[in-house]
């Protein structure tokens, strides 16, 4: 019975090992030390004018945010179009619930004017 828990443990134990490795030995191999100049934020090359803590427009997280919603049902329809021979007629009446309430979810935030950048 316990054999049949030995590739868990043997797999559980390599996840620790990699665990640690990844923890500890990037600090180890970078060595150098730290400097002002090191720990400034670098971006393509242009020093920074202002400081990085600033305020973005509630836009950009809105369109973030229905980006996710619209990612996940991305990744909901792939699992069902590979299953979709066994599921038959009710597969396809339950995608297209999902794809219907989020259809509306889209006609609402667009109704909204979520989707202008501009304004």
């Amino acid at each position: 019975m316990l054999s049949d828990y030995f590739p868990l443990l043997i797999f559980l134990a390599a996840v620790l090992v990699f665990g640690l490795i990844a923890l500890f030995l990037p600090p180890w191999l970078a060595g150098g030390r730290r400097s002002a100049a090191k720990d400034l934020p670098y971006e393509s090359g242009i020093v920074p004018r202002s400081g990085a803590r600033r305020r973005f427009a509630i836009s950009f997280y809105l369109t973030a945010m229905l980006f996710i919603i619209f990612d996940v049902e991305a990744i909901f329809i792939y699992p069902w179009a590979v299953i979709l021979k066994g599921l038959r007629w009710f597969g396809v009446v339950e995608m297209a619930v999902f794809v219907a309430v989020l259809l509306v979810a889209l006609i609402y935030v667009w109704k909204k004017g979520a989707l202008e950048w501009g304004s």
